[in-house]
């Protein structure tokens, strides 16, 4: 594998990212439909495959959504033409709301790809104030297309996705890391940039199990052990962030940017567990190897 995506967690965050001051969509109800949103993946995809749909088939999904404010969908409008290259999307009256319709590009559904693009869709909706009401595809059993899987792709099809990823389009650098891994399911770099794509569309546990696989395949990839320090942390799991900061300090030897995060965020999850001298020892640590955002945490915790 050619490329690999370099995410590193600097900072124990909350999960579910910035609110908005959302007020057709509000947070409380982003967050307390997220579940659902999910069932209704899984029931889409129950479905299409009642319908006929064999996994990976390439499919292209209609979609809404609503919002109380035209100028909003306008804007989600113009975003997912330009992130997306999404097509046919109409603005209309809906009753006393707006409604945008539109068609997705080709998309190899999988009960997993097709959950990810609606999470994707539903926090893009978030984004523009605008929720996510409904999507499908109809299925032809006879007419069914599948993405090229001959193990010449692979560097393609993860080059693709790396590529979308950086561009904001989550859920096509999703559907294309899995194609990659039907290719080579032994791959580590896929994993660990799965893994950034599920905790980015706030589903924790899967991630932890992609860094967790990645890790299994490179037991040295420093990167994968950070970034499943920092998901730990961040979800609680203070003693098991702290082993892989130490493992990252093992075997970091004269890797600076490393050891600079490994100490810092061991810092941060010491202090989690009200260890203020490790903590501030860990801090002062990462400052010296040139860590100059420790002086923050030094400074407030460490006088």
């Amino acid at each position: 594998m050619l490329k690999q995506i370099l995410f590193l967690l600097f900072i124990s965050s909350n999960i579910w990212g910035h609110k908005m001051e959302n007020k057709y969509f509000t947070w409380s109800e982003f967050t307390d439909s997220f579940g659902k949103e999910m069932n209704s993946a899984v029931d889409v995809y129950e479905s299409m495959k009642k319908n006929g749909l064999v996994d990976y088939s390439l499919a292209i999904l209609d979609f809404d959504f609503n919002s109380d404010n035209k100028e909003n969908l306008e804007k989600l409008k113009n975003f997912l033409i330009k992130t997306y290259s999404y097509s046919n999307l109409v603005i209309k009256k809906n009753d006393n709301d707006w409604e945008l319709s539109g068609e997705t590009t080709e998309i190899p559904i999988t009960e997993e790809t097709l959950l990810y693009w609606a999470l994707d869709m539903y926090k893009k909706g978030y984004e523009f104030d605008s929720i996510l009401e409904g999507y499908g595809a109809p299925i032809d059993h006879k007419t069914q297309r599948f993405p090229d899987f001959d193990k010449s792709k692979e560097d393609f099809y993860f080059d693709k996705a790396i590529d979308y990823y950086n561009s904001g389009n989550l859920s096509t650098a999703f559907s294309y890391l899995c194609i990659v891994l039907k290719i080579n399911p032994n791959d580590p770099n896929s994993y660990y940039s799965r893994a950034i794509v599920r905790n980015e569309l706030y589903t924790w546990k899967s991630a932890l199990k992609d860094y967790d696989r990645a890790i299994e395949l490179a037991p040295d990839f420093i990167s994968a052990i950070l970034n499943r320090g920092s998901l730990k942390d961040e979800n609680g799991d203070y003693s098991g962030a702290i082993l892989d900061y130490n493992t990252v300090i093992k075997i970091s030897k004269n890797d600076t940017k490393h050891l600079q995060r490994a100490y810092f965020n061991r810092g941060n999850s010491k202090y989690n567990i009200k260890d203020k001298n490790g903590a501030c020892e860990d801090w002062q640590k990462a400052k010296e190897l040139g860590a100059d955002y420790a002086n923050e945490r030094l400074n407030a915790y460490c006088k």
